[in-house]
C-alpha cells in the first residue's frame, strides 16, 4: 500500500503518480497552481497515462491565457496524451485519480500533501463515477497552438536567430499573459521581430498562420509598442502597392541586450 505522501512542491507528487500511473489518469478540479505545474511536469514526461483535466471553466482559461502554459498543454494535446474538459459543479477535492490509487491533493503553507488510498473498492467506484462526469462533461476549447509547432514554422519562415531568441525571451519571464502580466505572445513575437529586422506583413503573417493572432492584433501592438518607444520602424520599397514596414528595436538599451534585459526592460517600457 503506498503511504501518505508530503512534498515541499505539488510537481515532485504529480511527477511521482505521472511515472507510475497506467492506463487513464483523472485530474479532478484542480487550482489554477496545480494544472501550471501538472503542465510543466507532463511536458518533461515521456509516455505516461493518457490524463484527462477536469477542471473548472474559469480556472482553465486564466490557466491557458498565459502562453508559457497554454503553447506546452497544446503540444499534450497534439500527443494525444492530455484532454481538457469543463466541471459543470464544483468537486470537493482535487483529485488524482488513476486505475491503482486516488489522492486527495492538500496544501498547508508551503507544504503540498496527497492522502491516498489503494482500497480496490473505492479506487474502481471512484473510477466509475469520474468516466460518467467525464462523459457529460464539455470539451475545452484550446486556441493556443503547440509550442513546437510555434518554434518549427517561426524558424522555417522567419529565421532561425529569431526563433532562438524567442525562445530565449520565453524562458526570460515567469508569465506570458500581457495587460500589464508580463509580455504576452504577441508583444514577444514584434520585439525579437525588431531584433531581427524583420518586415512586420512577414511576422503577423506567421503569427496569424500559426494561430497566435490576427495580422490587425499584431499591427495593433505594433502600434502600442511604438508609441512606448519599444520598436521603430522604416519603410521598404516594393515592386507593386504600398511599401512595407521594417521593424526596428526603438530604444537604445534594447539593442545588443541579452534574453533577461530584452523582457525586462520591454515590461518597464511597457508598464510606463
Amino acid at each position: 500500500m503506498t503511504s501518505n505522501l508530503l512534498e515541499e512542491d505539488v510537481e515532485n507528487i504529480l511527477g511521482g503518480v505521472l511515472d507510475r500511473a497506467e492506463g487513464t489518469l483523472y485530474v479532478v478540479d484542480p487550482s489554477a497552481a496545480i494544472i501550471e505545474a501538472f503542465v510543466a511536469v507532463a511536458a518533461d514526461v515521456d509516455g505516461g497515462p493518457d490524463v484527462r483535466l477536469l477542471a473548472d471553466e474559469d480556472v482553465l482559461k486564466y490557466v491557458m491565457d498565459d502562453f508559457l502554459v497554454g503553447s506546452r498543454a497544446a503540444d499534450l494535446v497534439e500527443e494525444g496524451t492530455l484532454e481538457m474538459r469543463t466541471l459543470v459543479e464544483d468537486e470537493d477535492n482535487s483529485l488524482l485519480v488513476s486505475e491503482e490509487s486516488v489522492m486527495a491533493l492538500v496544501t498547508s503553507g508551503e507544504n503540498v500533501g496527497a492522502l491516498v488510498t489503494e482500497d480496490r473498492e473505492f479506487v474502481d467506484a471512484v473510477v466509475d463515477a469520474y468516466d460518467g462526469v467525464w462523459a457529460d462533461a464539455e470539451p475545452f476549447n484550446l486556441r493556443t497552438p503547440g509550442i513546437s509547432h510555434v518554434r518549427e514554422t517561426l524558424a522555417a519562415e522567419i529565421g532561425e536567430a529569431t526563433r532562438d531568441d524567442f525562445e530565449a525571451v520565453l524562458g526570460a519571464v515567469e508569465t506570458a499573459r500581457g495587460n500589464g502580466d508580463g509580455l504576452d505572445e504577441v508583444t514577444i513575437s514584434l520585439l525579437v521581430a525588431a531584433k531581427n529586422d524583420v518586415l512586420l506583413y512577414d511576422i503577423s503573417k506567421w503569427g496569424e498562420d500559426v494561430g497566435i493572432a490576427s495580422k490587425a492584433t499584431f499591427s495593433r501592438t505594433k502600434t502600442w509598442l511604438e508609441d512606448v518607444g519599444a520598436i521603430d520602424t522604416e519603410k521598404v520599397p516594393i515592386d507593386v502597392g504600398r511599401p512595407r514596414l521594417r521593424l526596428k528595436l526603438g530604444d537604445e538599451r534594447l539593442v545588443g541586450a541579452d534574453p533577461d534585459e530584452l523582457a525586462s526592460i520591454a515590461l518597464e517600457l511597457t508598464s510606463e
